[in-house]
């Protein structure tokens, strides 16, 4: 896996060192010398990640950072500052512009290549998520609802078996206003799936359990593979950090840690996890409306016309019968007319509900559009789809409904027509256009009733 890395920098040599260093891991390489450069170039070229320098002359690199993250066609793009500075105030300060990381000069090559894969693996989720999302809404655009959902306190569960230091970092994020739990506290990791965990913050030097093992296992595990994971270790086990690194775990804090710097990676973390599961809320959001009406919560013509095509197979290749029940509201012109389309949709909804709790969990209801129904049953002949039929037309009859808001009660019918699979020969069209026969016979009939096309 390979990425276009931004290398920012007031110094030729230095930015021609980094080059050096990523091209010769396959990485492409765009440089810019100053604040306002990184600017134009990180907006026309949207590049992977960006390698910024701190110290630069007129725009520093917090302010770059800073206008980086508050423009919406690079906002998600990761920062690590590059800088020679090594006080946690200065880290810190990064952190909450919202850069990722901080490499410090002269950069380790082990730490820059261990940073650039995790920083890979989270854009190229993000990146897929964003280009997938079917919302209708820009990548990255988000409400004050979305953005206060993002900087919610966070759920942390401390993975250390040093009680004096779990406890210390314990009461540091409570004194924050996020909620931690730690190992020794609960006892086991049995309910890590039930306990919603935004991070896990995970001691490298822990002697009770293989830590890196235990990290592997998380990102392997389903319930727990979209947690981030915080590496604690001391400074002279920094290849041991970068193993948690490559195995999957977000981000490394040194011991002893620093307050400040422990709540600003939480605060990062949690902020980049949310906005992951938010992509992913929005790409299954996007997948349900593609299939769902959104009037009434019944699939839609798209999906109806794809069971269909399934379930007949499925009985042409030796299953059991596919029937479908197509309905329609009696006189529904008239109620649109009479109390208008607001009462209309009110019955439609209703009806909708009728449907759904008078069929099998296995039967897909659906709404072609308008007032009609129809309503797909596997494995069913002819004789129980009508059976089931006359027992929606009853279900929607037997009680009136309530429209405009609860003040009006009228009462609804509707007709429907049955037909069954008849041969491997038939298809989609033929068992509808026989259905829609049978429901004009019903309709012709006197209304609510049900007519079956025999077999």
């Amino acid at each position: 896996m390979s990425a276009r890395v931004l290398v920012v920098d007031d110094i030729e040599a230095n930015r021609r060192l980094l080059q050096a260093k990523l091209e010769a891991q396959y990485f492409t390489v765009l440089q810019a010398e100053n604040g306002q450069h990184a600017l134009d170039v990180a907006e026309q070229e949207l590049p992977e990640i960006i390698l910024l320098d701190v110290m630069m002359p007129g725009m520093d690199g917090y302010e770059v950072c800073r206008r980086l993250k508050a423009n919406r066609l690079t906002a998600h793009i990761p920062v690590v500052m590059v800088t020679a500075l090594s006080d946690s105030e200065d880290r810190v300060r990064g952190l909450e512009v919202g850069a990722e990381d901080f490499l410090t000069k002269p950069v380790d090559d082990f730490a820059l290549m261990s940073r650039m894969g995790a920083l890979m693996r989270y854009n190229a989720v993000a990146s897929e998520l964003r280009q997938r999302q079917a919302s209708g809404l820009k990548a990255g655009a988000m409400d004050e609802t979305q953005d206060e959902e993002l900087h919610r306190p966070a759920r942390v569960f401390i993975i250390d078996d040093n009680p004096r230091t779990s406890a210390r970092m314990a009461t540091m994020l409570r004194n924050d206003g996020h909620t931690a739990t730690t190992l020794l506290e609960a006892g086991d990791m049995s309910n890590l799936a039930t306990m919603g965990v935004d991070i896990m913050i995970l001691s490298i030097s822990a002697k009770a359990f293989d830590p890196l093992r235990l990290c592997a296992h998380f990102k392997m595990t389903e319930a727990t593979r979209a947690v981030s994971i915080i590496l604690v270790c001391d400074p002279s086990d920094r290849a041991r950090a970068g193993k948690g690194l490559d195995i999957g775990a977000s981000d490394v804090i040194f011991s002893p840690v620093d307050r400040q710097e422990l709540l600003a990676r939480v605060r990062t973390q949690t902020r980049r996890s949310r906005y992951i599961e938010l992509l992913r809320h929005r790409v299954d959001r996007g997948l349900e409306l593609s299939v769902i009406d959104q009037l009434t919560g019944l699939y839609n013509r798209r999906y109806m016309m794809s069971q269909m095509q399934q379930l007949m197979q499925r009985a042409v290749m030796g299953g059991k019968p596919v029937s479908i029940v197509m309905c329609d509201i009696d006189y529904f012109k008239s109620v649109n007319d009479t109390y208008g389309h607001d009462a209309g949709d009110e019955v439609l909804q209703e009806v909708a509900g009728r449907l759904r709790e008078n069929v099998r969990p296995m039967d897909v209801v659906c709404r072609p559009g308008g007032e009609e129904f129809m309503v797909i049953m596997p494995d069913t002949p002819g004789d129980l789809a009508c059976a089931a039929a006359e027992r929606i037309r009853r279900a929607v009859a037997s009680q009136p409904f309530m429209v405009s808001g609860g003040k009006r009660e009228i009462t609804i019918t509707l007709s429907a027509g049955v037909a069954t699979i008849r041969g491997p020969d038939d298809t989609i069209a033929d068992i509808t256009k026989r259905a829609d026969t049978a429901l004009y016979q019903a309709k012709m009939g006197g209304r609510n009733r049900v007519e079956s096309v025999a077999a």
